[in-house]
């Protein structure tokens, strides 16, 4: 399965991406977790410090996976990009920006568009993407999640996140990308919840799940350090019902 997160800033996409990464690699399933942006701090999640982090291999831009000449093979990218992290996870970083001026990031956005679109299945059990902040990963030429299986777009609490959803799913089926959830994050129960059904209805954003708001997360990403296994209870089980149901609509839908 090839799996995209998306939506606004903020909204926990990070989080949420390294929370299902590690449920399915505690599973048993080879996970191939890509941070796609650009200021990338998916290392952090997965337990690495600052310093660590700054040394998992970057993807050099406009790298192609696939075939023809000059194409890395997905085991190829894999041994000399990935860097295995402590909770079983394969960690690639597809962009990093160091420098003012530096230019786009298209190469880097095609390079990921190569590696979904490649037999990345020979690696990998589940590809995760984690992707920057934005609509722009749709509005490419092409494409960059045009191969994904499943789009989760991770809203908090408003309006305005809701309506980013909502443009998120149009864009996402022009390109042909018909498995396209919301979820729910940092919701106060139980009178967020029945925001995210309202509102989401209101946009046609079909839910996935509700991630409760809890002050361990908050904690935890303000220290930049992994979310303990299993704790908080209700946030794990919460993300751990939305795994379930992105398996179940992959089975609904072939």
């Amino acid at each position: 399965m090839k799996l995209g997160i998306v939506g606004k800033g903020g909204v926990g996409k990070t989080t949420i991406s390294s929370m299902i990464a590690q449920i399915y690699a505690g599973r048993g399933d080879r996970v191939l977790a890509i941070d796609t942006d650009s200021n990338p701090n998916l290392a952090l999640s997965f337990g690495l410090d600052a310093a660590q982090a700054d040394e998992v291999p970057l993807l050099p831009r406009s790298v192609v996976v696939g075939s023809g000449d000059g194409a890395l093979t997905p085991a190829e990218l894999v041994k000399e990009y990935g860097h295995r992290t402590d909770s079983g996870v394969m960690l690639l970083h597809a962009m990093r920006v160091t420098q003012a001026g530096a230019g786009c990031t298209c190469g880097s956005h095609a390079s990921v568009r190569s590696i979904l679109g490649a037999a990345i299945e020979e690696e990998a059990d589940v590809t995760l993407v984690d992707m920057e902040a934005g609509l722009e990963h749709l509005s490419r030429s092409g494409g960059t999640l045009a191969y994904a299986d499943v789009l989760l777009v991770i809203m908090e609490p408003s309006r305005k996140s809701i309506l980013t959803a909502g443009r998120t799913i149009q864009l996402a089926e022009e390109l042909g990308l018909h498995r396209v959830y919301g979820v729910g994050n940092k919701a106060n129960l139980p009178e967020d919840a029945e925001f995210f059904e309202t509102v989401c209805a209101e946009y046609g954003v079909p839910l996935a799940g509700i991630v409760p708001k809890n002050a361990d997360v908050f904690e935890s990403d303000r220290a930049g350090t992994i979310l303990t296994p299993g704790h908080p209870k209700q946030v794990w089980d919460a993300v751990g019902q939305i795994v379930a149901f992105v398996d179940d609509a992959l089975v609904a839908t072939g």
